[in-house]
C-alpha cells in the first residue's frame, strides 16, 4: 500500500503543473504577435530582371535578424528576397537607390 500513497502526491504535481502550463499558455496567446522580431528571408534569389521590380527594401542587421534582407516587390504585387552578396541584387539596388534620387 505505501507504493500507491507515494504515487499520488507525484500525481497531484504532476497535474499541478500541467494547470500551470495550460494556464501560461493561454495567457501567451492572446499576446499580439509581432512578425518583425525574426528574419524574414529564408530563402533568396540571386536576381531577378529589373523591369519586374515595382520597389526594393533593404533592411540592415538588427536584433530582429543577423543579416541583410533584400525584399523586392515586383509588379505583380509579389514580394520576393534577394540575395544581397548577389552581383546581380547590387546592380538592382544600385539602379533603384540612383532612380529615386533623381525623382
Amino acid at each position: 500500500m505505501a507504493p500507491a500513497a507515494n504515487a499520488a502526491p507525484r500525481l497531484l504535481r504532476a497535474a499541478m503543473l500541467l494547470l500551470l502550463l495550460v494556464a501560461a499558455g493561454r495567457r501567451a496567446a492572446g499576446a499580439p504577435v509581432v512578425n518583425e522580431l525574426r528574419c524574414q528571408c529564408l530563402q533568396t534569389l540571386q536576381g531577378i530582371h529589373l523591369k519586374n521590380i515595382q520597389s526594393v527594401k533593404v533592411t540592415t542587421p538588427g536584433p530582429h535578424c543577423d543579416q541583410t534582407e533584400v525584399i523586392a516587390t515586383l509588379k505583380t504585387g509579389q514580394e520576393v528576397c534577394l540575395n544581397p552578396a548577389a552581383p546581380m541584387v547590387k546592380k538592382i539596388i544600385d539602379k533603384m537607390l540612383n532612380k529615386g534620387s533623381t525623382n
